[in-house]
């Protein structure tokens, strides 16, 4: 049925760069041959426990001459401060404009490393090695970086696509149920969006992906990534197509900004915006109703969900302004109209919004 994945490579093609994404087992243990060539210092951004947990997977050619840097971890901690401490520490061992930085570890870290390579002495390249399936489907790829204001998600960053981006299903077995389940919310966006074929081997095989079977592993990851490079490929700086990614992100950001990034994992806030962007569709007329309870269903064979039901609906819609995805004061809905297609709209009547988000989280 599911035909077994060996090694896949995507390329993402820009005006920036042209680089791969890899989809293998053990191709950690084979890293030092992305590094791009007349480099200099490495130096590893990574947390302490992902550290200790992974770092035996690195190949020892790529390690041996690395300094390792530790950020501290948290949506809470990925802030400017946190950027300038590991710039310091590159500068203070060396760092200059020939250094490589390497992010190793989830979402927030390749986010964070990123930012950090795109910015240190105006900008130096960038390998991304993905630990957890939120990052390897989503944050790792497409060059998207950045950390958070008090006021919202990832409202300083930049675009800078990496070297390339390494991903080993393998490391997936260490992850918690949890964060892997946030992350294949990610996943699902993936298929509500641009892939019915997906959508459908999640909505049959969940008991498979749940119990992360290797071959369906595999098999979820290398279309999401397919997905990703084609959209970035595209589109690199949302200006039009690339903005369909950004489906429940709208809610999903202003509940993490809500819950100061302490309740629920990016994947989970997600998951309720996409309830709220199903049932916004349903209001404006783009979907139909057994379309939504079709999507609303598949989304709840990954939870279960922190719940969101103690949350003012006025309060997240007053932060919706702040949004990275507001233009010109209109805010921008990725809304799906079927399984596989979504429509941006913009202007829609706010009382439309807030009752979509109230009865979502409800």
């Amino acid at each position: 049925m599911l035909q077994q994945q060996r090694s896949q490579s995507f390329e993402v093609r820009t005006a920036q760069a042209v680089y791969p994404s890899v989809v293998e087992r053990a191709v950690l243990a084979r890293a030092s041959e992305f590094i791009p060539a007349k480099t200099g210092k490495r130096f590893i951004v990574s947390e302490r426990h992902v550290w200790k947990m992974q770092q035996h997977k690195l190949d020892p050619r790529l390690t041996s001459a690395a300094h390792v840097l530790f950020f501290p971890g948290g949506e809470p901690n990925k802030r400017l401060a946190a950027v300038e401490a590991l710039a310091n520490e590159m500068l203070s061992l060396g760092g200059d404009r020939t250094s490589l930085v390497i992010g190793f570890g989830g979402g927030i870290v390749t986010d964070v490393a990123g930012f950090l390579a795109a910015i240190f002495m105006r900008g130096v390249p960038v390998l991304q090695i993905p630990t957890t399936l939120l990052a390897q489907v989503d944050a790792a790829v497409g060059g998207k970086t950045g950390v958070n204001l008090v006021g919202g998600k990832n409202l300083i960053g930049s675009f800078h696509q990496p070297s390339a981006v390494l991903i080993d299903p393998d490391v997936l077995a260490t992850l918690p149920e949890r964060e892997y389940r946030a992350g294949l919310f990610e996943v699902v966006k993936c298929g509500i969006i641009r892939d019915r074929g997906l959508f459908e081997m999640l909505e049959k095989h969940s008991d498979a992906v749940l119990a992360k079977e290797p071959e369906i592993v595999e098999t979820l990851i290398a279309a999401a990534v397919r997905i990703k490079a084609e959209v970035v490929s595209a589109d690199e700086r949302e200006g039009d197509l690339r903005r369909i990614l950004n489906f429940g992100h709208t809610v999903g950001h202003a509940i993490e900004a809500e819950t100061h990034y302490e309740e629920f994992l990016h994947g989970e806030a997600i998951a309720w915006g996409m309830r709220a962007a199903i049932r916004l569709a349903g209001r404006t007329g783009h979907l139909d109703s057994q379309t939504a309870e079709r999507m609303e269903r598949v989304i709840s064979l990954y939870g279960p969900v922190p719940s969101a039901s103690h949350l003012d609906p006025d309060h997240l819609l007053a932060r919706l302004a702040s949004d990275k995805k507001t233009l010109q004061g209109k805010v921008h809905f990725v809304l799906p109209v079927r399984v596989g297609e979504v429509k941006i709209v913009s202007g829609i009547d706010p009382e439309l919004v807030r009752g979509a988000i109230a009865e979502a989280l409800r």
